[in-house]
């Protein structure tokens, strides 16, 4: 698996940091202390938010730089507190340049839930992340996050935690943050379309239309509208009778 193809001075790295997170509150996906997010800076050291306090009030001069063990190189005070799930993702994906880690409410519901978000159903998830994973629930800020994300790093971008969150990754800080926007927003449009009644997945040939070119860096080509008829059959919710539900 490649690495990263380029690292980010300290100085972009400490910018961009701060950046996101005041997105992530502006954007309802932390609340006050939660959430965490990381940068690496080279093969063996990274930066990442500090302990506790609000993330949106972050400054650039509380963040830390730490080596692939978890020792504080540069800054004061203690890391964050599931900074032993940024290292297990780190050590795993050389390809990973970004952590980010938050509590969006509705794709949080879902892991509260025990379940996913179904795949091949919204063209947005396949191809900026694909399939979701869902780890099992271990507990916050020890060492059993790298036994409970083992199975699941390899060719996952995006992961629900279980009675906990949600973590994304990327080569960049950018693609990691959009994905977790991502996230919550499909999560919304499902727990929607559930309310409606019906959650109509993508056929197959609908699905490796999306990969294909996903795969292979370029953007899918505008699908084929099926006929009228049958795209109102297939959005059409089941009759309801007049009885209570059951």
């Amino acid at each position: 698996m490649p690495g990263v193809a380029a690292f980010p001075s300290p100085g972009a790295a400490r910018t961009a940091i701060v950046r996101v997170c005041r997105r992530l509150w502006e954007r309802g996906l932390i609340a006050g202390p939660d959430g965490n997010v990381s940068v690496r800076l080279g093969v063996d050291r990274l930066l990442v938010t500090p302990s506790g306090g609000s993330k949106v009030d972050v400054g650039e001069d509380e963040l830390l730089e730490v080596d692939l063990a978890g020792r504080v190189l540069v800054g004061v005070g203690r890391a964050s507190s599931e900074l032993a799930m940024h290292l297990a993702i780190y050590a795993a994906r050389p390809d990973v340049g970004a952590v980010v880690h938050a509590h969006p409410p509705t794709a949080t519901g879902f892991a509260l839930a025990g379940e996913t978000l179904p795949d091949g159903v919204l063209p947005e998830l396949i191809c900026q992340m694909g399939a979701v994973a869902l780890v099992p629930y271990f507990t916050p800020g020890t060492p059993a996050a790298a036994t409970a994300f083992a199975p699941y790093l390899s060719g996952h971008e995006a992961f629900l935690l279980a009675n906990h969150g949600a973590t994304t990754v990327g080569a960049t800080l950018d693609a990691a943050h959009q994905r977790m926007e991502s996230l919550e927003h499909a999560a919304r449009i499902l727990l929607a379309a559930r309310l409606l009644g019906r959650v109509t997945p993508l056929t197959a040939e609908q699905r490796a239309a999306l990969q294909a070119p996903a795969r292979a860096g370029a953007t899918p080509a505008a699908p084929v509208a099926a006929p009228i008829a049958a795209q109102t059959a297939a959005f059409t919710a089941p009759p309801v009778d007049g009885g209570e539900a059951g």
